[in-house]
Order: structure tokens, then C-alpha cells, then sequence
């Protein structure tokens, strides 16, 4: 009895390493591969990512490498936007309130 439950929870043990193994293979397949030169290709595209992403921590929310004319047409844009809409404040989604429609019970 105790041997078969043993087996039993060898089994399920095994299986969950195996889906465990598989699931993440990918990922042990990267780390593995850290300690061998990268491929140029992989290199200039991770430096890339690091590049945008110490821009993009610079910028503070705002549009990495967005230069004087950009900032000039979107503030134009919005000027123009709130003159064709009237005010308000147009970088936020709208809030909507839906009401529930009044509904009259009909005689057969």
C-alpha cells in the first residue's frame, strides 16, 4: 500500500518536472547561452533595447527622441482639437455614464 502510493507520487513528481522542464526551456536555453559570446546581430540588438530603455527612463513618460518640432505639432493639434470640441482636458480618455433605459411592462 505505502510502496504504491510511493509510486504514485513519483510519477506525478516526475511528470510535473518534465512539464516544468518543457515549459521553461526556452528561457534555461538563454540563460546557458550567456556564458558564450553573443552573435553580433544579438548583441547590437540588445544594446539597442538598453539604449531605448535608459531613453525612455529619461524622458519620464514622455516621447524618447521627441525633438522641439514634435512637441510644437501636438501642442497645436490640441489647441486645435479644443477649439473644434470646446475645453477640456483632451491627454485623459473620456469618462462615459450610460443610464438605464426606463422599461414599461406591455399587456398581452
Amino acid at each position: 500500500m505505502a510502496l504504491r502510493k510511493l509510486f504514485r507520487l513519483s510519477s506525478l513528481l516526475r511528470s510535473a518536472v518534465s512539464l516544468t522542464l518543457r515549459r521553461n526551456f526556452g528561457l534555461s536555453a538563454v540563460l546557458f547561452n550567456r556564458a558564450k559570446d553573443l552573435d553580433p546581430i544579438q548583441k547590437l540588438f540588445l544594446d539597442k533595447i538598453r539604449d531605448y530603455s535608459t531613453k525612455s527612463k529619461a524622458a519620464a513618460g514622455g516621447i524618447v527622441d521627441a525633438g522641439p518640432s514634435y512637441e510644437k505639432g501636438v501642442s497645436e493639434e490640441i489647441t486645435k482639437l479644443q477649439r473644434l470640441y470646446g475645453t477640456g482636458d483632451l491627454t485623459k480618455f473620456p469618462d462615459f455614464k450610460f443610464t438605464e433605459p426606463q422599461l414599461q411592462e406591455v399587456a398581452k
